[in-house]
């Protein structure tokens, strides 16, 4: 029997994960998806010709192409990933490029007239015949005979699927690939924004409730008793800093950095259903390392305390309690719920940047970033945990791909955005051969930095 529950709840477990996984895949294709159609629909409206719109890489799982536009719309097998294929976007010149003597259809007519000049003038040449260009009455008769039928076989094909419409990407202005550019993570970020307000109407706004706060008599010190009687207590929602709505974890520590030992701040908390505010001195100084130094805001506003406590007959410095933050919603009203979606949807974007620089700096170690391995494992986490944490991790996802999509990195499109510009300053536009190679270069190692930071989680 009992072999049986802890089997049951073993199969329960796997199934959970399994399905953590799943919804975690099914955001990214999500946001995938929502990017690309960002580029499609300005596409289509500032009259891009578009080839194929896919979500996913490699070999196609479902295809099939318009009969009404000729575009092809396709479901690959890898799910990281999706393009919008437009006409002309990675070539390295345009047709004008090509036949500087000419412009337009003409331009990309003359290979094929010189061609067919020298093949006329190849039979026109010899004066007498040759069994090779003799045609019998019959041949030439059955050829007239087939050529309707093919003909209109052709024409039939060409009516099923037409060819899709609009100018090549290269083609059009800039400033009008610039907003076909930019609309990808447009598109992210009011998708994120719209799961941030449906979070904050139904379930409320995340904020942070304390935790482990241990009980009076477990302090060896009158210092410690005053910490606990005049600081945050167990179950405190921690509302407001000195009038200051407080986020995310690194709004505590922006506010709370270098601060001092004795300092009070005066704190906004919901401690059973009632607003009350809080004077605490802080614990400890508040010098943060860096932006994953949480535990700065822990020590300085009491919630971990360190204190003298004997330990086998000694008394020595250690940590007496464990207390730390979990995450809770508090509901609002419409207007706040609007105004603070905004804000908060702000704040993740500021979180980004904030890691990248960190990183660029020193302050963060590589290992604490993620690729795709670690983004679907802490998604599929999250996404399990209930529906809260489903919206608030997707719309985390949605706004960092806004971001990041936009920064000047070789491959993406805020690099794309750069070199449209450049062309917009000068009339011309940059080398397209070196553009290419420099995208190239940029999604390479844009790879191979996931692959890495994923390994260093791994192992």
């Amino acid at each position: 029997m009992l072999n049986s529950v802890t089997n049951l709840l073993s199969f329960a477990s796997v199934m959970k994960s399994f399905g953590g996984v799943l919804l975690a895949i099914v955001i990214l294709l999500a946001m995938v998806t929502i990017h690309e159609f960002g580029h499609y629909i300005a596409g289509k409206l500032l009259g891009f010709k578009i080839n194929e719109f896919s979500v996913g890489f490699g070999p196609a799982l479902f295809k099939k192409r318009s009969k009404k536009s000729g575009e092809l719309f396709a479901l690959r097998i890898v799910p990281l990933g999706g393009y919008c294929a437009f006409d002309g976007e990675d070539e390295e010149e345009t047709p004008k490029e090509v036949n500087e003597t000419g412009d337009g259809e003409n331009a990309e007519n003359q290979p094929f007239e010189e061609l067919t000049a020298e093949i006329t003038e190849t039979f026109e040449t010899p004066e007498t015949e040759t069994v090779e260009t003799k045609i019998s009455q019959e041949e030439v008769v059955e050829e007239t005979n087939e050529a309707p039928q093919a003909e209109t076989e052709l024409a039939a094909k060409e009516d099923e699927y037409p060819e899709p419409k609009g100018a090549r990407f290269n083609d059009q202005p800039p400033w009008k690939r610039i907003i076909v550019l930019v609309a990808g993570a447009t598109m992210n970020y009011l998708l994120a924004l719209t799961l941030l307000v449906l979070m904050f109407a139904c379930w409320g706004r995340p904020v942070f409730q304390v935790t482990k706060i241990a009980p009076i008599e477990e302090y060896k010190t009158e210092e410690a008793v005053q910490v606990y009687e005049n600081g945050l207590q167990t179950g405190d929602i921690i509302l407001e800093i000195d009038g200051k709505k407080m986020y995310l974890a690194t709004d505590y520590l922006d506010y709370l950095d270098g601060k001092k030992k004795g300092e009070v701040v005066k704190i906004l908390v919901l401690r059973e259903n009632k607003e009350t505010v809080v004077e605490l001195p802080l614990v400890e100084d508040a010098n943060v390392v860096n932006m994953s130094d949480n535990s700065a805001i822990f020590f300085s506003l009491g919630i971990e305390y360190r204190g003298m406590a004997t330990v086998d007959g000694v008394e020595k410095l250690t940590l007496i309690n464990d207390g730390m933050l979990v995450t809770k919603n508090v509901r609002e009203g419409f207007f706040e719920t609007i105004g603070d979606s905004f804000v908060y949807s702000f704040k993740i974007g500021g979180v980004v940047l904030r890691s990248l620089g960190e990183l660029l700096t020193g302050k963060l170690g590589i290992d604490a970033m993620g690729g795709p391995i670690t983004t679907i494992s802490v998604t599929a986490e999250a996404a399990s945990s209930g529906a809260t944490s489903f919206l608030n991790i997707a719309a985390f996802i949605g706004v960092n791909l806004a971001v990041f999509n936009l920064l000047p990195v070789p491959a993406l499109d805020g690099c794309k955005v750069i070199f449209c510009l450049i062309e917009w300053i000068r009339k011309k536009p940059v080398n397209r051969k070196v553009e290419a190679i420099i995208h190239f270069v940029g999604i390479i190692a844009l790879f191979g930095f996931a692959i890495l930071v994923d390994l260093l989680q791994l192992f």
